[in-house]
């Protein structure tokens, strides 16, 4: 086993306080509000009730973001489909809550636009969509309000003829094409650093957080949930935390702690959860424009039914998404798997709605699946009914207990907005008074800035003064999109340590964003800092080398041993083996290779892209 040198890097971070898991806070106050799960509905929950006043606990039983959210496809949708539905309510919806996104994390949501093919003069012609889309573009004619960036805006739709469409994406199905539509939806640069945004903005104004604490059962005094016992999951110690008002926004775990913790019995029948799958592959469009692709699928529920329902191909960070598929799940929600048989499905059915990318499964690199509330007990695809709202139950009306809300989120651009709605209805029911909401304009942590562009050559100039580092615009690029503002922290920790300036082999990646996530945003584990922190492992398996590396870092910020930091190592290679295309970990590095000794930037596109 090769020994790696202890790294001399500075400590230098300024400007606000660390996140710190302190879970002496837990036991030693009393709170308005207990959040169990930290999603991004529990994280948008808790930054929403400290902001208005409320004293506030979070306890996420894994890392932050890192199940359904950290696998989401991406999207901050706009609520275009929904016109489908004739629910113009919910498109109001979406569209105030991408823009609201846009406002308050201008670096981690962006617009992206995107081609939907036209074909023939029926329900799937240029007509009907040039007619929807002035609707759209109608009714959400304020998606623009307060965004200041002008890179940032939500522009109306615009049309392409055949021949613009044909040659902007050879090899698009193009019997009875007649031309195609560019519209702008929002994508989210990395959806577990959202998570992080809201988390540590809840941080910053007061909130206890912290991860890999484990609710064990709720504490219910007479007809009364008045907190929980949790088990922090890395001593085995308990503890408990008390709460006036209990928030259950654990997902797809909720019903579980819901049915066992409290042995509630259900008068409707229970939601179904479907597995979503989507695709990260190496292979990039010709263009730096979204696909949307038609496949032989329909939406049962439309009323307006335009015919088949889409695949998307979407660049993302220098690589292609490629989803969304749907299943009712009855399996485990603690492994959610996608099999190499089902992956070489999917890759067929990419490749029938659009031959021009040419797939295989090894041009898959990542594979992103969770569970989604689908609402239907429903195995074929063919009557699949999507878009289903949110779930949310007040206790006490529903089974007379008092103290407790459980929100199941569906859209994860609505986040915010259902946050805002269930403190709105906590609120009443604690002991003083509660402000009004302010986080649909409010900046979230790194988001307080006027234009991207700049902050990307403020980061350049940063990252250049610390030395030279290969691919710096990208990596200044991805260091902008991740962090924001924080950024300039992140750079302050490599300064006066040269081989914090470095990226990890094979990544964009600096070694100083894995000190970072260790000391300030409370990652634990080298799969934290590489999957929910950094780029290193979102779109592409990073090498041994990279993994040891980062590993060496963790274990000496945290003061692990050697068997503690191999069982960490061992973890990061089975979750990669899972859901890096389902191949064995194959390392691409010799795992002696060490920073000191690493001068080469990321091998392949990814990791920092050009949004």
């Amino acid at each position: 086993m090769p020994v790696y040198r202890r790294f001399p890097w500075s400590t230098s971070c300024t400007a606000l306080a660390a996140m710190k898991r302190d879970l002496d806070r837990f036991e030693s106050g009393h709170f308005d509000l207990l959040v169990i799960g930290g999603g991004i509905f529990g994280a948008a929950a808790a930054w929403e009730a400290v902001s208005r006043g409320l004293t506030v606990a979070l306890v996420e039983k894994g890392d932050f973001g890192a199940a359904t959210t950290a696998n989401s496809y991406k999207i901050a949708h706009g609520g275009m489909r929904y016109l489908q539905h004739a629910d113009i309510p919910r498109v109001r919806e979406s569209s105030r809550e991408r823009s609201a996104l846009i406002r308050i994390a201008p670096h981690l949501v962006y617009p992206l636009p995107v081609v939907i093919p036209t074909y023939g003069r029926g329900m799937a012609g240029k007509s009907v969509l040039r007619a929807g889309f002035g609707v759209y573009d109608l009714v959400t004619a304020d998606r623009n309000r307060g965004i200041v960036d002008p890179d940032r805006r939500i522009p109306p739709a615009r049309f392409f003829s055949r021949d613009d469409v044909i040659a902007r994406f050879p090899g698009v199905e193009s019997d009875d094409l007649t031309g195609g539509a560019l519209f702008h939806d929002g994508q989210m640069y990395s959806p577990s650093r959202l998570v992080l945004a809201f988390i540590r903005s809840a941080a910053d104004a007061g909130a206890a957080v912290a991860n890999y604490c484990e609710v064990l059962s709720p504490v219910l005094e007479s007809d009364r949930v008045t907190g929980a016992t949790v088990r922090d999951l890395e001593s085995g110690d308990t503890f408990r935390i008390t709460a006036d008002q209990v928030l259950n926004a654990a997902g797809p775990w909720a019903f579980d702690w819901l049915t066992s913790g409290l042995g509630l019995e259900f008068d409707r029948r229970l939601p179904a959860f479907s597995r979503d799958v989507g695709l990260v592959t190496r292979k990039k469009l010709p263009v730096p424009l979204g696909l949307a692709c038609r496949t032989s699928t329909r939406d049962a529920e439309t009323l307006v039914d335009r015919g088949a329902r889409h695949l998307f191909l979407l660049p993302w960070r220098g690589y292609t998404t490629v989803g969304v598929w749907h299943g009712v799940y009855h399996g485990s929600t603690d492994r959610v798997e996608v099999t190499p048989a089902e992956i070489e499905q999917f890759v067929a059915e990419a490749n029938d709605a659009y031959e021009g990318l040419d797939l295989t499964p090894d041009d898959i690199s990542m594979v992103n699946t969770g569970l989604i509330l689908f609402g239907e007990e429903d195995q074929e695809a063919s009557s699949h009914k999507f878009g289903h709202r949110s779930l949310v139950i007040d206790h006490q009306r529903e089974h007379g207990i008092k103290g407790l809300t459980t929100l199941i989120g569906v859209r994860a651009t609505t986040a915010r907005g259902m946050a805002e709605s269930v403190i709105d209805g906590i609120a009443p029911r604690v002991s003083h008074t509660v402000s009004g909401s302010r986080t649909e304009t409010t900046p979230l942590r790194g988001g307080r800035y006027e234009r991207f562009e700049t902050l990307v050559d403020e980061s350049l100039a940063g990252l250049n003064s610390l030395g030279p580092v290969p691919e710096s615009e990208l990596v200044a690029r991805g260091l902008a999109h991740g962090y924001g503002t924080d950024a300039r922290e992140v750079l302050a920790t490599a300064a006066g340590a040269p081989r914090l300036a470095q990226t990890l082999p094979g990544t964009r990646t600096l070694a100083a964003e894995v000190v970072y996530g260790v000391r300030e945003e409370m990652a634990r584990t080298v799969l934290d800092v590489l999957t929910f922190r950094t780029d290193a492992g979102t779109a592409e398996v990073p090498s041994e080398a990279a993994i040891r590396i980062a590993a060496e870092i963790v274990a000496q910020e945290l003061g692990l041993d050697t068997a503690a930091r191999e069982r960490q190592i061992d973890e990061a290679k089975k979750f990669f083996s899972r859901h890096g295309a389902l191949r064995e970990f194959d390392p691409d590095t010799t795992p002696e290779e060490t920073l000191s000794s690493t001068t080469a930037g990321a091998g392949t596109d990814g990791s920092a892209g050009t949004v």
